[in-house]
């Protein structure tokens, strides 16, 4: 067993730092079907390294939580990992210890988190049969009997109010958490985990969300490496087939859209730190928005684009307001945020949203150069081959098209629609997308930080 342990980590680590795939497979196929469980499966077959990546993902992300729970999602997926129950098939039950050690005798490994919108489950294997079935059946396990614990979720509970009151003395979470509350208002995106939504967490309510929202019938499998469509078939009905079976799939309950900003916010708190910590912004757009690829190449030029942006241009190089400033949306299946963010020193703080505001301003109204946006193409251009120069980024890349029902093709079509922008339809888009005048400004360690209202 140490032997076999020995040789499956050795390769699976070797293989991984290889540049398995290179730009010209931006072209793989990307198959897709659905199983008789209503699971929908998204393949590409690859034979670049004797590997195989799996994403499995669940529309069980911090939006599901109850607002007084704020935290199951991120507690239940942290919960997955630290053991399973005993099997139906007779499989001894295994704790937090007997999977790690379990796992690396395969040298595979298998991890569960939970963002706002979806819960994962990813899967790394070597593809050889001998230890891709192995490691697929523990994965299945892990999926669909968790143990839940409550010993261990009480330890649990005790180090993340530990490191919520650690975060709380820091002006960046602060800053984060005030954003959040101003941009989302009740909009699940906006929900803070606190001690007290904690301590309304057990283990009861991870096994009751499970059961709602853990189904075979609400997966999605993104699969990608040396296996063929029927053996990705029987790889993705095996991970699932532990779960319990449900009769229907109905749809799970609507959740509203974040709501647009009727009016500024404007909030300084106080608080006694060498740097004052800067948040601008507003929703942003949906991932599926059409808008997308203006977005995206608008946003490298205004601040997504590090020392080139006008952002870093104007607020640091001119002026030497910040050392660092950045611009960037966050789509996700809702609108999530668009900021503008920064440090500076706490007595040039105003002066420093000042401009920052000016520059973001000015930028909608006018959108970017034809030399801004074409120094934006080459590189985000240049650069796409990067984005697809290993398994472990093409599974990332395939598992966002699954999630947000982007078309099959969009790797192909990636570099002829970022092309076919111009000047003026990043400009069109930023004033569809951003109101500069109805924005949050956050800022946390001014100089004589105070709550202060917007003026229109």
């Amino acid at each position: 067993m140490k032997t076999l342990k020995k040789i499956a980590q050795c390769a699976l680590f070797a293989g991984a730092a290889l540049v398995g795939i290179t730009s010209a497979q931006a072209a793989l196929p990307i198959q897709q079907w659905t199983l008789a469980n209503g699971a929908k499966i998204y393949l590409v077959s690859t034979n670049a390294l004797p590997i195989v990546d799996v994403q499995v993902d669940f529309d069980a992300g911090s939006r599901r939580d109850p607002a007084a729970q704020a935290g199951l999602a991120s507690a239940t997926a942290t919960m997955v990992e630290k053991g399973v129950q005993a099997g139906k098939g007779g499989e001894p039950a295994l704790d937090q210890n007997a999977l790690g050690e379990a796992w690396a005798d395969l040298g595979a490994s298998f991890d569960v988190s939970a963002g706002t919108d979806r819960t994962s489950y990813s899967l790394r294997t070597l593809s050889d049969p001998a230890l891709l079935n192995k490691a697929v059946a523990l994965a299945s396990r892990e999926i669909g009997e968790p143990a839940f614990p409550d010993d261990v979720w009480q330890r649990e509970r005790e180090r993340i109010n530990a490191a919520i009151k650690e975060a709380n003395t820091k002006p960046a979470t602060i800053a984060g958490r005030a954003f959040a509350l101003a941009v989302y208002g009740v909009h699940p995106y906006g929900q803070e985990v606190t001690e007290e939504t904690l301590a309304r967490i057990d283990i009861a309510a991870m096994r009751q969300r499970y059961q709602q929202l853990i189904v075979p019938c609400r997966a999605k499998l993104s699969i990608v490496g040396a296996v063929t469509r029927a053996e990705a078939e029987t790889l993705a009905t095996t991970l699932l087939s532990r779960l319990p079976a449900s009769e229907s799939c109905t749809p799970l309950p609507p959740i509203a859209p974040v709501a647009a900003l009727a009016a500024p916010k404007d909030e300084r708190i106080p608080f006694d730190s060498a740097q004052a910590h800067v948040f601008v912004g507003q929703p942003g757009y949906p991932r599926k928005d059409p808008d997308h690829f203006a977005l995206t190449l608008g946003n490298y030029v205004l601040g997504g684009g590090g020392f080139v942006s006008r952002l870093m241009n104007e607020v640091r190089e001119k002026r030497g307001l910040t050392y660092s400033i950045y611009s960037g949306f966050a789509p996700g299946l809702d609108a999530g945020a668009f900021r503008v963010g920064f440090q500076t020193r706490p007595d040039q703080a105003e002066e420093a949203v000042k401009m920052s505001r000016e520059v973001l301003a000015r930028f909608v109204a006018e959108g970017p150069t034809a030399s801004e946006l074409k120094a934006a193409k080459d590189n985000l251009i240049g650069g796409f081959p990067l984005l697809l120069d290993s398994n472990r980024k093409l599974i990332g890349n395939v598992a966002n098209i699954a999630w947000h029902d982007l078309p099959l093709d969009y790797l192909d079509t990636w570099t002829a629609r970022m092309n076919a922008v111009t000047a003026a339809d990043v400009k069109a888009a930023f004033q569809r997308k951003l109101q500069p005048e109805r924005m949050v400004t956050v800022v946390v360690g001014g100089k004589d930080a105070k709550t202060a209202k917007a003026q229109p």
